[in-house]
């Protein structure tokens, strides 16, 4: 389990990439195993007014750095990207969240995993949902944790 403070975590993932910094993106909840973010639409619009898919595939992205963050022990373990796919549905017209969770059994097999073999490999699917509730893209990431020194 992590030892890093919520505060330090939202920082950490707001701040430490410059072009998410830029995005606007805030981390709404971090508890463990369970992230909400968001992205606001004032500073990401497209040419005809709607969010701009980059920043809807950073907002995909970028939970999976934060639950890390709050399920791992960042010492022991890094995160990696191993595959993103994002689905668009329609245009959003205002901020945008998602909320990303790892089952407490799933974690486990996840750790365990990587100390035996030095890497386990996860999925973390979201749902991309505007201000009004509907969802505006579908997001599926392959993760992998890797053990530090391995």
């Amino acid at each position: 389990m992590n030892s890093l403070t919520p505060e330090l975590i939202a920082k950490y993932v707001e701040e430490a990439v410059p072009f998410v910094h830029r995005t606007g993106i805030r981390s709404i909840s971090l508890e463990p195993r369970r992230v909400k973010m968001m992205v606001p639409l004032a500073g990401n619009e497209n040419h005809i007014g709607s969010m701009y898919a980059g920043a809807l595939f950073t907002l995909a992205e970028m939970p999976g750095g934060a639950v890390f963050l709050t399920t791992f022990d960042a010492s022991v373990f890094y995160p990696v990207v191993k595959e993103m796919n994002i689905r668009y549905l329609k245009p959003a017209r205002s901020d945008v969240t998602i909320e990303i969770a790892i089952a407490a059994d799933e974690a486990e097999r996840i750790e365990k995993e990587a100390r035996e073999k030095g890497k386990a490999e996860f999925i973390l699917e979201g749902e991309l949902i505007d201000r009004d509730g509907q969802v505006v893209a579908r997001s599926h990431g392959v993760y992998q944790i890797r053990l530090i020194g391995r």
